[in-house]
């Protein structure tokens, strides 16, 4: 990695390099550079969410803001958030029953999302911990069984684990049992993994999940071992109980005497990070009360290592992030110069957001939906650049998301698109793995600008040398345009769904399901073969096809279904991963989320 020092005189140098007034405003390359080389330089380590150096990031994007004239929301240009970068068992972990004694980290665990808390009651067994009453399934775990201000022990997964798809598949993940086990007056949570589930029988790890949010019960996952000890009196087992269930396919739940007393400790490490927001008033009288919001989120993965993202996880090395994104960055800086200082401010008013810790699952952008700083209501659209800085200078495609969410917004792209220096490609979907998802599901048009995933996301290699900067200036251009014209002509898009508002559902098995299916009559190939795609499943969403060959995940080869399911064994519900597939002879990074 070539190491970019810049001092802060410098900074303040080419950060200064504002157009006086007597000169035409204009989207320079020299200063997407510039933005990009600052944002990503070693010195600024990543930009991870609650660090002095993404803190330094925020300042500089805030900096630039003021010295354009905008109006600066919230505190200085800040909108303050708290994040939870990590979870830890603190030093008040028990279990206890009468001749049982548990270990923290050996035989049972609280979960990430547990509460702390101490809770002494008897048990209840209740399967798999279904409440179901629909046209085509019916079972009812908690029918024949007392469990109101009791603990219930729930079988992980379904009555059908090794299936690809099941009719119980909507109704297995543990945030879902929780809540029905809430519902029914259970007083906590003890999930077990059956054998056929889980043969390993290990502990699920402590680690965060992305939107991290805390039950309001103590929820403990615990090994087969001391799930068979609080069984004693029933004559059962676990294993032994999975398979009853499995075969007569209906409840099979227990009323147990014992009383488990449980304390639960579980540290959150919370660091605060912000949201940058700048206001460029609209000049119309009627109209300036509705906004535009232009944006890109500016965090990274700071050092990397594992759980943070990484495609290299086994490597400490700065993230730089250049094309993600600094990138993006880049762009709504220059937007907003333009249109700051041009001679004709739009007729709208014009949000300029840089995102914070969207990394972390769209934080920044989903805080700001829910404590808005201006009226949501009177948001109009919202334009997301998320990675525009390696247009490809052979096949130079620029894809365009969300076209779907505003009925005519294709055309207006594409009336727009004429000789530029891009093709463009455009898809319907409002929701995806960007901040444009978070106004999507509050009804606002969205367009998600976008280059694609190379080889460098998410390393340590994602530098500004990669960085195609003339065919970032095009977008620029190109958006810059989009965001005048909507900014001042007399109607916005009419907002209409296109496509789900959120990911899919399920958290199928803890070991969570892509959505594909393998094509095992195949010839022998240098990676996993897909027969399918599942429709409408996290495969199918990220972009895959019936003949991909996949070759790998999360930066981890897959030669076979067997790395494959050896890989995804390490993915958790919630996840964001990257797969390399390979399309005839073009190789492709897709981001699937699961």
């Amino acid at each position: 990695m070539k190491l970019i020092l810049i001092s802060i005189i410098s900074l303040v140098l080419f950060h200064c390099a504002i157009p006086m007034q007597n000169e035409p405003a204009t989207i320079s390359e020299k200063e997407i550079y510039d933005h990009i080389a600052y944002l990503a330089s070693d010195e600024l380590e990543g930009r991870k969410p609650g660090t002095p150096t993404g803190d330094q990031a925020a300042d500089y994007i805030a900096n630039h803001f003021n010295q354009l004239g905008l109006t600066l929301l919230g505190e200085s240009g800040n909108q303050y958030f708290e994040v939870v970068t990590s979870v830890a068992l603190g030093p008040n972990n028990s279990l206890n029953a009468p001749g049982i004694d548990g270990v923290a980290g050996e035989n049972f665990t609280p979960t990430a999302f547990s509460s702390s808390v101490s809770l002494e009651a008897p048990v209840s067994f209740v399967g798999y911990g279904f409440t179901i009453e629909s046209d085509t399934l019916n079972w009812d775990d908690y029918d024949a069984v007392n469990v109101k201000d009791r603990w219930v022990m729930i079988l992980r997964g379904t009555p059908e684990n090794e299936a690809r798809s099941s009719k119980f598949d909507k109704y297995s993940s543990l945030r879902h049992k929780l809540l029905v086990a809430r519902d029914h007056g259970a007083a906590g949570v003890i999930y077990v993994s059956g054998s056929k589930f889980e043969a390993e029988d290990e502990l699920m790890d402590l680690r965060i999940e992305r939107n991290l949010s805390q039950a309001t019960l103590p929820v403990l996952h615990i090994k087969r071992e001391l799930a068979d000890q609080l069984l004693t009196e029933s004559s059962k087992t676990v294993s032994g109980l999975e398979t009853t269930l499995d075969t007569d396919l209906k409840p099979a739940s227990l009323e147990l005497d014992i009383v488990l007393s449980v304390t639960t400790e579980i540290i959150q490490q919370e660091v605060t990070t912000q949201n940058v927001i700048a206001l460029l008033p609209g000049s119309d009288a009627v109209l300036k009360d509705e906004y535009i919001v232009v944006g890109a989120h500016y965090d990274h993965l700071g050092w990397g290592g594992k759980g943070s993202g990484s495609r290299k996880p086994d490597t400490s090395a700065v993230h730089n992030g250049a094309d993600d994104n600094a990138s993006g960055v880049a762009a709504v800086l220059e937007i907003a110069e333009k249109l700051a200082l041009g001679k004709h401010a739009p007729k709208r008013s014009v949000l300029f957001m840089a995102f914070g810790a969207e990394e972390m699952g769209l934080l920044g952008s989903k805080f700001f939906t829910k404590n808005p700083l201006v009226d949501k209501s009177q948001i109009k659209q919202m334009f997301n650049l998320d990675m525009v800085g390696r247009l490809n200078p052979t096949k130079p495609s620029l894809t365009v998301g969300g076209t779907g969410t505003g009925l005519g917004m294709e055309d207006f792209l594409l009336d727009h698109a004429i000789d530029r220096d891009f093709q463009l490609s455009t898809t319907p979907d409002g929701y995806g793995p960007s901040d444009h998802a978070a106004f999507y599901v509050e009804d606002v048009p969205v367009l998600f600008f976008f280059t694609g995933i190379t080889e460098e996301y998410h390393t340590p290699q994602d530098d500004v040398e990669t960085i195609n900067i003339s065919g970032e200036k095009a977008i620029a251009d190109y958006a810059y345009d989009l965001i005048a014209d909507l900014g001042s002509r007399k109607e916005t898009f009419t907002f209409q769904e296109a496509g789900p508002k959120g990911p899919p559902k399920g958290g199928k098995r803890g070991k969570v399901k892509m959505g594909i299916i393998p094509d095992f009559a195949a010839a022998k190939t240098n990676g996993f073969l897909l027969g399918g795609v599942v429709p409408g499943g996290p495969a199918a969403i990220a972009g895959m096809e019936s003949g991909d060959v996949m070759i790998a995940l999360e930066g981890l080869s897959v030669m076979n279904v067997y790395d494959y399911m050896s890989r995804m064994a390490e993915v958790k519900p919630g996840d964001r991963v990257t797969v390399e597939v390979m399309r005839g002879d073009e190789k492709l990074i897709l981001i699937v989320e699961l």
